[in-house]
């Protein structure tokens, strides 16, 4: 009883603070949803149903002291269902071959792969002998080589065709990886591919469509705007203005990420935040100048809906991808906030913003992007609500904003650098510095240029705007540069257990959001985080999807099996390694030698003919179909690696054990196996 009372007693003391666990809770539900490894039919959802209601009796006669917990229950059901149902609901047609031939569609989205080619994402796809009901909903074709065609940079809705090459959508290059199948469906891209054919326009862009007249407004903004700024000022003005990407080399975009401030590109919180803030500033500003004005009018709730306004306007002009949504959603709760005289900035707010992000996109959690935003948002929050309340002055009033920049980086950039690590496997050691140097300046002149140019526009003068912003990004460009080329700039770390980043989020949240010294506990769980991180093993062998590929670790690193070709699967093994060895550097170290056996690589056909033959203990990997004549070995050629996905090798018990990509993701919606 005594314990009880005790529970009651602690449950009691976080009345007032709860609706920050919101989110939590529907992200833990949501989280279960794409951590099982089978997809929930009828029975479970059933089930999950009856979880809810007993849940709910708990809520409703559990008191002010045992309710929350059955809310929290409930909630957790709840974002199991609203991940199910979303899956669902985006479901559509996944190319189950490799198909070449004629490709036709309607571009509705063009972006940059990470080979610097220009890609197109296609809608109303017809493919030639693939009947409606097995034709993907969107396809993304990479033009590779001369497969370029007229209207492609300036006509988004031109409806075009071309010959080319689709394939479904790869699962993870190793167990545990990133899921692009799971991407790929979210996205509803049920085929990837690329072309070497011109791209031939069949019919001009549709009329009367919304969507495709906002994408035909972008990307006359951003033609107009590399055509003021040239060169990758323009490409970046571009993106950060109409979230076009497409002219930014990707020597620059290493610059950026190298320097960490990448996150300049996004148009995510930073921009919504200062675009709307200035807005909402100079408003205040103008009206407070009109004295009749200023002392009948409510001239705060004035200027924070035209700022709310000007706010909806840059997510129709961006493009409205999920980090923007994200971004706004958090800036509208600002602005409604002062609008119905509650405070702006809270936690309370930031929880709000959140739960809407996950009831409409569930899947944003397992995302980077949201999981970053929401890091930073909370931490800077929550630390200058602790400033505010303790009321502790950041020295002199003159010197109060630079120190505010320095505490909002740092607090920022300690609170993603673990997410981005995890992600990204690296660590910009000289963001801190790079940010201090140009994100001041974007909120005092980039983005305040892109405004002005903005007023311009429709009096044709927004050259003037457009080339003061080119001197805020030219300079921001220069230190990305400088940064990048110091020694040490990127730290490359290997990539983290499965339940390390759950298990450092709930600490953080834990340490942010509970009530009394209990809160402490938090830092106890994000020490065994990065413990855990710290003892992550990385797998002795690793095998691509497809047989192309072979990794083996050695004392040196990861040793490759050859020097060229699946240069996206060998970048993403060494990234996770944490070893930023080029490929050719990480053949030189091939022996095949992986603990108590080996692994054989044929290459094509003339390796598989040239195969004197298995011998126990090996693991023969072939690029093509094979079938030896003994079974001494373990074969693994394109058509076993079909049905299993990638491949881990691990040492058990003195031999040889193997993990498979289906093993770890299971059969769900997005997998589509064979069997």
């Amino acid at each position: 009883m005594r314990g009880l009372a005790r529970t009651h007693a602690i449950l009691l003391a976080q009345r007032g603070h709860l609706i920050g666990w919101v989110p939590v809770c529907l992200a833990i539900g949501i989280g279960l949803y794409f951590s099982v490894r089978f997809e929930p039919t009828g029975v479970h959802y059933i089930a999950l149903g009856a979880i809810g209601v007993v849940s709910l009796v708990l809520w409703h006669r559990g008191g002010e002291a045992f309710g929350p917990i059955g809310l929290a229950l409930v909630l957790v059901a709840l974002g199991v269902g609203l991940a199910g149902i979303r899956a669902h609901d985006v479901a559509g047609p996944v190319l189950g071959w490799r198909y070449y031939g004629p490709i036709e569609g309607r571009i509705v989205a063009m972006d940059r792969s990470a080979s610097d080619a220009l890609r197109l994402t296609l809608d109303q796809v017809v493919l030639n002998r693939v009947p409606p009901s097995r034709t993907p909903v969107r396809v993304r074709v990479s033009l590779h080589a001369a497969a370029t065609g007229v209207g492609i940079p300036s006509e988004p809705g031109l409806r075009v065709m071309t010959t080319g090459h689709l394939s479904p959508p790869s699962g993870p290059v190793e167990p545990g990886g990133f899921d692009f199948q799971r991407h790929a469906w979210f996205a509803r891209l049920g085929a990837v591919g690329y072309t070497r054919v011109p791209l031939l326009g069949i019919a001009p862009a549709a009329e009367g469509h919304a969507g495709l007249a906002l994408f035909r407004i972008r990307m006359a903004a951003s033609a107009r705007i590399r055509a003021v700024l040239p060169g990758d000022i323009g490409g970046v003005a571009a993106a950060v203005t109409t979230g076009d990407r497409s002219a930014i080399s990707q020597a620059t975009l290493d610059d950026l990420r190298a320097s960490n401030l990448a996150h300049l590109l996004a148009i995510s919180g930073l921009h919504m935040g200062l675009l709307s803030g200035f807005v909402f500033a100079l408003l205040r500003l103008v009206l407070a100048a009109v004295p009749y004005v200023a002392l009948r009018w409510p001239t705060r709730k004035i200027a924070a809906g035209v700022a709310l306004l000007a706010a909806t306007g840059y997510l129709a002009l961006s493009g409205g991808n999920v980090a923007t949504e994200r971004a706004y959603v958090m800036v509208a709760v600002a602005l409604l906030a002062i609008m119905v005289n509650r405070r702006a900035i809270s936690l309370r707010a930031v929880a709000i913003a959140a739960t809407i992000v996950l009831v409409l996109r569930p899947e944003a959690l397992m995302g980077p992007g949201f999981q970053m935003s929401f890091a930073a948002t909370t931490a800077l929050v929550a630390v200058f609500g602790w400033l505010r309340d303790r009321d502790l002055k950041l020295g002199p009033r003159w010197i109060q904003p630079a120190v505010a920049v320095v505490i909002s980086s740092a607090v920022a950039g300690l609170a993603t650098a673990p997410i981005g690590a995890a992600h990204f496997n690296a660590v910009a050691q000289y963001g801190l510095l790079a940010n201090l140097a140009s994100v001041p300046l974007m909120g005092a002149l980039v983005v305040p240029a892109a405004v002005l140019a903005l007023c311009l526009a429709p009096f044709g003068a927004e050259a003037m705007g457009l080339w003061i912003m080119g001197l805020g990004l030219r300079w921001i460009l220069g230190v990305s540069d400088w940064v990048a080329g110091l020694e040490g700039a990127r730290t490359h770390v290997p990539g983290p257990g499965a339940g390390v980043l759950p298990l450092l989020a709930l600490g953080f949240l834990w340490l942010l959001l509970w009530q009394g010294r209990a809160r402490w506990g938090g830092i106890a769980a994000m020490a065994l985080a990065f413990a855990l991180w710290a003892k992550s093993e990385r797998p002795l062998g690793l095998i691509a999807d497809n047989g192309s590929l072979v990794g083996v670790m050695t004392p040196a690193g990861r040793a490759i099996s050859k020097p060229k070709g699946a240069g996206f699967v060998a970048r993403n093994w060494l990234e996770n390694d944490g070893d930023p060895t080029p490929q050719d550097a990480a053949a030189a170290r091939w022996t095949g030698r992986i603990g108590p056996g080996q692994v054989v690589h044929l290459v094509g056909k003339r390796g598989v003919a040239a195969h004197a033959g298995c011998t126990a203990g090996q693991i023969v990997v072939a690029s093509v179909a094979f079938a030896p004549a003994d079974s001494a070995c373990r074969v693994l050629d394109p058509d076993a690696l079909r049905r299993t996905g990638s491949v881990a090798i691990y040492v058990n018990d003195g031999k040889l054990a193997l993990r498979t990509a289906r093993e770890v993701t299971g059969n769900r919606i997005w997998t589509a196996w064979p069997n």
